[in-house]
């Protein structure tokens, strides 16, 4: 059930939260928090959780708090017997289970005691409304149903509903969640409605009972709780940084309006943010871009305390610490295209590491041959790809990072297909290298195949032909 009533009470009798009283069955502790802070909400209890004169006033009236505060609110502004009525409806079952959601319907019926509605409804309805008027002091008249949304958001303002743009029959609540009504419902065609009833706390409930709600009306009632802010946020659908001035009550946007000149940082924050979202593929990624963060990330893995992480994980999970400035200027994804990616990550280095990077990382190593061949950092290891012919002579295996990082070897045939792949090249030569000679000498007969690699001159290209 819902505690609301029972933590008034609780505080009326200065029991606080009710801890410290033998309780059969004590609540559930986050469910008399939670009524605590609608109470609150409500101007029942004050910072420190003690009771107010108004909410000692609610106590007095018998109805949910919510109703209370609704007639306490209203009666000042000459509405006081439209809320005892309306309070006295939504103390009882619904007289009209199966009509459509109009809680406005129903009070009409109510008053001309409609002989339809459920048997003793009129009676019950009556008694109680009359006896709220007497505790309330409610004297005016009450006759105009047409505020009867404005009465209704006093005691749901957390239930304040506007439509979804395009979408009829849904609405966005001011608590954040969503409601929707049948589309033959005729309140499903109102912009603004106050709603008393929903079904359980489903993230798109249905709505049972609500009122329409002017926005001039709920602008006015609300006034003090609406709030102006500037708003940058990514927006997927558009892929560009959002800038908007918004009017805002609780979890409503009242209105959108294009903010000129925003913010530089903000913007800068909210597009690294779209970045992130969109994943590494967003950014205008070169192979040589993809080579230096190779070689960054390999240096980072022989020594993490001296060299930073620049993997793609680390990279998407903070994008405006390393593309920096360059974001400045820019709010599209269309625009990231001007990126210089290669800088940005050399802007995570230092002086020192720098003038390192080119000695510990080469982008070419010089084989025998006397050629100079890149490395492909893009794998899990750093790999030399070269002709075999090329590595003639070589004893030992190419290394980096001052010895530490040896490379993986793709020896190559002349039409450049692997034909080994090693970690060892000694190991090659002793071991493997007979069986690929003895297969590819037939296949390449212009190619140099001696006996022994270990002396024999490395060599680019085919063999010279003899001199007569």
């Amino acid at each position: 059930c819902d505690p609301t009533p029972l933590a008034l009470t609780l505080a009326d009798w200065g029991a606080g939260t009710g801890e410290d009283l033998a309780w059969l069955e004590p609540p559930p502790a986050q469910a008399i928090a939670q009524a605590r802070d609608l109470l609150q909400a409500l101007g029942a209890l004050d910072r420190d959780g003690r009771i107010t004169a108004h909410g000692r006033a609610l106590a007095q009236l018998g109805v949910h708090p919510r109703l209370g505060h609704m007639i306490e609110v209203a009666r000042p502004q000459g509405l006081g017997q439209l809320a005892c009525e309306t309070a006295a409806l939504l103390s009882d079952r619904d007289p009209l289970p199966r009509s459509d959601a109009d809680l406005g319907e129903r009070l009409r019926r109510l008053r001309r005691g409609d002989r339809q509605l459920l048997a003793g409804v009129v009676a019950r309805w009556r008694q109680l409304t009359d006896q709220l008027r007497r505790q309330s002091d409610s004297r005016d008249r009450g006759d105009d149903l047409d505020h009867l949304g404005e009465v209704l958001a006093l005691a749901y303002p957390d239930r304040i509903a506007l439509a979804r743009p395009g979408q009829p029959g849904r609405y966005q609540l001011s608590n954040g969640r969503g409601a929707s009504l049948p589309l033959e419902d005729p309140l499903s065609r109102e912009e603004c409605l106050a709603i008393a009833h929903l079904d359980g706390n489903a993230r798109e409930s249905r709505i049972f009972l609500a009122a329409p709600l002017d926005r001039e009306r709920l602008e006015h009632l609300f006034t003090d709780r609406i709030e102006t802010t500037e708003q940058l946020s990514w927006d997927d659908r558009s892929e560009q940084v959002i800038a908007l001035r918004q009017r805002r009550l609780m979890g409503l946007t009242l209105e959108d309006q294009p903010l000129d000149n925003p913010d530089p940082d903000a913007v800068a924050i909210a597009l690294a943010e779209g970045i992130r979202r969109l994943g590494p593929s967003c950014l205008p990624w070169t192979e040589s871009w993809r080579q230096l963060q190779g070689r960054l990330q390999l240096l980072h893995r022989l020594a993490p305390e001296q060299w930073p992480a620049v993997d793609d994980e680390t990279l998407m999970a903070e994008p405006l610490s390393w593309l920096g400035d360059q974001l400045y200027g820019l709010r599209r994804r269309a625009q990231l295209d001007s990126l210089d990616l290669g800088e940005a990550l050399l802007s995570r280095l230092d002086w020192s590491q720098r003038s390192e990077l080119e000695r510990l990382a080469p982008t070419h190593l010089p084989v025998p041959s006397g050629r100079r061949i890149a490395i492909d950092y893009c794998g899990s290891e750093p790999v030399l790809a070269v002709k075999l012919q090329e590595m003639f002579g070589a004893t030992v295996t190419p290394t980096v990072a001052d010895g530490r990082q040896p490379l993986l070897l793709h020896l190559l045939s002349p039409a450049g297909r692997p034909v080994q792949v090693t970690r060892d090249l000694v190991s090659f030569w002793n071991q493997g290298y007979a069986a690929v000679r003895a297969e590819l000498r037939g296949r390449y007969p212009k190619h140099p195949w001696p006996e022994n690699p270990w002396e024999a001159p490395a060599q680019a290209g085919v063999k010279h032909p003899r001199r007569r």
